[in-house]
């Protein structure tokens, strides 16, 4: 019973740390490659995971939807969502400053949190989304979360060959001298705006990507699962440990805080239940003083980027 347990837990470790990588590759090409400030990550990865779950649940009178449809049908739906969205804001955005960026997507994110919550004839409002399937649960005819692993695991492949196809295209190297030198690239004929607005939806679909694979690995969503602390603090801190700009650098990111993470719930579930509300801001304490040590010793992250041994 002891190997079912530690095996059960691996499973869900592992797919865990395969939806962040995913997170962490679309804030790599948004932020990593062409400097741009994304802290509204949770919003895209909602968008996500709701759009998913509403086209393949089973039809429902709770929420809209329940369009029953196939499991890849889902997750295409999620990037595409999460890319209007993305473009919705980038054309306000994109033509300013970085930090106007960040600041309407930390805005954008909290709205659409609260739509969710809110909106109950869309989203079931905090009662949530039950009875999410499983991936190809019908065509294998098993629920096993092994097979949510292996098909999660393949995803992370799948964006990482396309992030790092787009990083070592001519594409991708306008994105780095933009980062580098906007002005620069813009004397030498670039249209900046549509290349910033290219990889902000780009990284927006995956983070879409990432959320459509939690709402099918969990089987259920709330609002409440789409806490900045989740889905954009944790992610951040995942790149910039690992090395941002460095599409391995995030997978390695990825990995390593949600294994501190994860750990940091076993040294606070050992506090006690009397001390549950203190353990949970304990667990952020030592996360961001983790992240203080690395900026400090290594601020090019574990793996810094690759030509330069930075970012520059």
């Amino acid at each position: 019973m002891e190997m079912d347990g530690l095996l059960t837990y691996g499973v869900f470790f592992l797919t865990q740390a395969g939806i962040y990588a995913i997170l962490a590759l679309g804030l790599n090409v948004q932020f990593g490659l062409t400097g741009q400030i994304n802290i509204g990550i949770a919003g895209f990865f909602a968008v996500g995971a709701y759009t998913s779950a509403i086209l393949t649940t089973n039809p429902t009178d709770a929420h809209l939807g329940g369009f029953d449809l196939p499991f890849l049908v889902g997750v295409a739906g999620a990037m595409v969502t999460s890319a209007l969205v993305a473009v919705a804001i980038g054309r306000v955005t994109m033509r300013l400053r970085s930090d106007y960026l960040a600041i309407a997507t930390i805005g954008i994110a909290e709205i659409i949190r609260l739509a969710l919550k809110n909106e109950d004839w869309l989203t079931n409002g905090v009662r949530g989304i039950p009875g999410i399937p499983r991936p190809f649960v019908e065509t294998l005819e098993s629920n096993s979360p092994l097979i949510s692993l292996a098909v999660v695991l393949a995803f992370v492949v799948f964006a990482f060959w396309m992030v790092e196809r787009a990083r070592v295209a001519p594409w991708g190297r306008v994105l780095r001298a933009i980062r580098e030198n906007e002005d620069g690239v813009r004397a030498a004929g670039k249209d900046v705006t549509r290349f910033r607005l290219q990889a902000f939806v780009f990284g927006s679909s995956l983070m879409g990507m990432a959320g459509a694979l939690y709402a099918h690995f969990i089987g259920f969503i709330s609002p409440e699962a789409f806490l900045p602390l989740y889905g954009t603090f944790l992610v951040w801190v995942m790149l910039i440990a690992g090395g941002a700009g460095n599409n391995k650098g995030a997978l390695l990111g990825a990995l390593a805080i949600w294994v501190l993470w994860s750990a940091t719930q076993f040294l606070t579930d050992a506090l006690g239940a009397e001390y549950a509300t203190q353990a949970g801001a304990l667990r952020v304490l030592l996360i961001g003083v983790l992240l203080q040590v690395i900026l400090i010793a290594r601020p090019q992250g574990i793996l810094p980027e690759h030509g330069s041994g930075g970012r520059g």
